[in-house]
């Protein structure tokens, strides 16, 4: 950050406090200008400290302070008093003027990021935009007008968006990340303070991860990594895909993971393919509410990110949407050479981290229902112009999970807390490395009584009001058709589940859960109701909360759509899975990646075969797929704009919650697969044996 154009920019924001002191504008305003130009320079004179050759020669702690003031602001115990939390921003500036300052000061941190990323043009239009309402309220006698201001905000996110589209498109599917891939495999990687090279925020979780991986035989590092990259190729080919055509990998994973990300780079570079590595920034210009998409550290605090989740709304017209989805297909365009030689991700996922429920307050930016049709245009189609990129048909993707620290709970001493997470984290390794041949065994002798269903009828006990018969797909041709996917570890790690696109006419019922974790949000007696396979009602939460209920199952299960349809109906089987979760307490902090081979389960949105339709697929025993359609995906050449929802979100029924799994055939003799939490279907029993443990 050495230009000319930084250095004048740098030294005008360093002169604000002072001119503040003195104070010309109104003292709220005043205020805000003078706190957030000092957190611009602290932001740039934190990423100098760090930068210097000798910085991680020094203490730990002082690594750890100079990290936290990075994050202070925003930290929980803070946020109640930082113009980046929407309700002190309106308590201190008024309603109209609070969630503009407030998206302000959320656009201006993601300078931290594309400070450590050495990205000086996209720190300076940050600066610029900071000067430029500054400057706005200087030469405005009293101040400017509500207008002007969200003027400036709007031509901000209009006139960058295809800077903003290019870089994400260009370190995501095309280039390696030098920052990155330097820390990565040249770093001691027993000497934690490698992290904070990043510029992320780093707490114990990864501090201790690295710590722990470091510990590790080379043997456990490349089980551990060779299961990643493995289940990478392996997707590939149980689908009939040519890897050979592809020479970059995305790989996305947690500070922390980096001695098992260079394992997994070498292995990825001995099969001719590059990496890429894309940064998780929060900034408007990333439209979609989603978890993390990218290398990161530790959340500084979930209900920052949740407040800003929906920004956008204070500016979305259909003017900005038509701009966005111009910048997204220039982007894509500039770089097509690259991005159809793109393989697709494999993901290092984390979980373990304290679970979050986030709190809704008045003046937190929220989509209209006209801005929600817009968002789920721009899903729909910014879905569409990936598959177009990359070449849907022909890419994959894995992913697999492990705990952080922070899973082991509060334990009296140090020596009890790394026991127990190493305990864990071992259960882990073990649950992503089962036997898949054990497995593809046992879920065929299911499959097989599944073929010859008409429908399955699932039914909850206890508190579970689950009452759901789901409708199957007719075999013209058993003897070589199939179902229902016999999926091992592949692209799904770790291995246990038998999975199906239903039929949607004939799926009626209720679904419910007593509790889930969905994208790291808490969701308590959740309840969806199904007609012709189409979500037509749903609740959740307290009882007499009911409104709000609706409005959060809105926003984060059906995204604004008006209704979604079943795309999955699927049987967990990873019993030590579950089992584990029960031994050590962590069920409800399990990722929905491990959760889902937990019990049955069922996803709203699309099919798990979507953009990949065409593609024949086959399970071990030589027969075709076929149930991989519904009617919506039928569209995808005659009306597109209906053939997908972009989403897909998978909700288990832990065993313990599950009274009946039965298969019912045309004639309405049923065979039993699974009966009060336990397997009971012949040849199937093995999946007992954890189950007995527990007893």
């Amino acid at each position: 950050m050495n230009s000319e154009r930084f250095t004048l920019e740098e030294e005008r924001i360093r002169e604000i406090p002072g001119e503040q002191a003195g104070g010309g504008l109104a003292p709220a305003f005043a205020e805000y200008f003078g706190r957030m130009a000092e957190q611009i320079c602290l932001f740039i004179d934190e990423y100098r400290y760090f930068s210097r050759e000798e910085a991680l020669t020094e203490a730990l702690e002082d690594l750890q302070r100079h990290n936290r003031r990075l994050y202070e602001d925003i930290l929980p115990e803070n946020y109640g008093e930082s113009y980046a939390n929407p309700e002190y921003a309106a308590q201190k500036l008024g309603e109209e003027f609070g969630p503009l300052f407030s998206f302000l000061t959320y656009e201006l941190r993601s300078m931290i990021p594309y400070l450590f990323q050495q990205e000086e043009d996209l720190v300076l239009i940050r600066m610029e935009l900071f000067l430029e309402i500054y400057s706005a309220f200087l030469q405005e006698e009293g101040m400017p007008s509500l207008r002007a201001v969200r003027e400036i905000l709007y031509s901000y996110v209009s006139d960058y968006a295809e800077d903003q589209e290019d870089y994400q498109i260009r370190t995501k599917l095309t280039d390696t990340d030098p920052v990155a891939y330097s820390i990565i495999m040249d770093s001691d990687l027993a000497d934690p303070r490698y992290l904070f090279q990043y510029g992320e925020y780093i707490t114990d979780n990864q501090l201790l991860t690295a710590e722990h991986l470091a510990s590790l035989d080379d043997a456990v590092i490349s089980k551990m990594a060779d299961t990643l990259s493995e289940g990478y190729r392996k997707g590939f080919e149980v689908t009939g895909k040519d890897l050979a055509s592809k020479r970059q990998v995305e790989v996305l994973f947690p500070l922390g993971f980096e001695r098992m990300v260079r394992r997994a780079i070498h292995n990825f570079e001995e099969m001719g393919k590059a990496c890429t590595f894309v940064r998780d920034i929060e900034t408007v210009f990333r439209i979609l509410p989603s978890g993390r998409s990218g290398w990161a550290g530790e959340e500084a605090n979930p209900q920052y990110k949740y407040d800003h989740r929906e920004d956008l709304a204070l500016f979305l017209d259909d003017e900005l949407l038509n701009r966005k989805l111009e910048a997204l297909q220039a982007a894509y365009k500039a770089h097509h050479d690259l991005t159809v030689l793109h393989g697709g991700p494999a993901v290092i996922e984390t979980f373990g981290e304290k679970p979050f429920a986030p709190v809704t307050t008045p003046h937190k930016a929220k989509y209209d229902k006209l801005q929600q049709k817009y968002i789920t245009k721009f899903r729909r189609l910014s879905r569409q112009y990936y598959n177009e990129a990359v070449i849907g048909r022909n890419r994959s993707f894995t992913i697999i999970s492990f705990p952080v620290p922070e899973i082991a709970g509060a334990l009296p001493d140090r020596e009890a807390f790394l026991k127990r997470y190493e305990e864990i984290f071992d259960a882990i390794i073990k649950i992503n490395t089962l036997d898949y041949e054990k497995y593809q065994r046992i879920q065929q002798t299911m499959i097989d009584a599944l073929d010859e269903a008409d429908r399955v009828h699932i039914v909850g006990c206890g508190k579970n009001r689950t009452d759901l018969t789901v409708n199957l797909w007719k075999l013209t041709d058993p003897a070589h058709q199939t179902i229902f996917e016999n999926c091992v570890a592949d692209v799904n790690i770790p291995v246990g589940e038998v999975f199906t696109s239903p039929v949607l006419e004939g799926t009626n019922g209720v679904l419910h859960v007593t509790e889930v974790y969905l994208e790291g949000l808490l969701f308590k007696d959740l309840s969806l109701t199904f007609r012709d396979g189409r979500i037509t009602d749903y609740s959740c939460g307290d009882e007499g909360a009911y409104e709000e209920g609706r409005a959060y199952v809105e926003e984060n299960i059906l995204f604004h759509h008006e209704t979604l349809p079943m795309g999955e109906c699927a049987i967990g089987t990873n019993t030590t899975a579950y089992a584990a979760g029960k031994k050590y307490g962590i069920s409800g902090q399990l990722p929905i990646l491990i959760a889902e081979k937990t019990g049955p389960h069922f996803a709203v949105g699309d099919t798990c075969y979507s953009d990949d339709e065409d593609n024949i697929v086959y399970n071990p025993d030589g027969k075709e797929i076929v149930a991989k359609e519904n009617e919506y995906s039928l569209l995808r050449t005659t009306d597109p704009a209906k053939a997908y929802f972009g989403c897909h979100t998978d909700i288990t029924i832990p065993y313990d919650e599950l009274g009946l799994y039965e298969a019912v055939k045309a004639d309405g003799t049923a065979v039993k697969i699974i009966e009060n939490g336990r397997f009971v279907l012949p040849g199937t029993e093995e999946l007992n044996e954890p189950l007995d443990e527990l007893k």
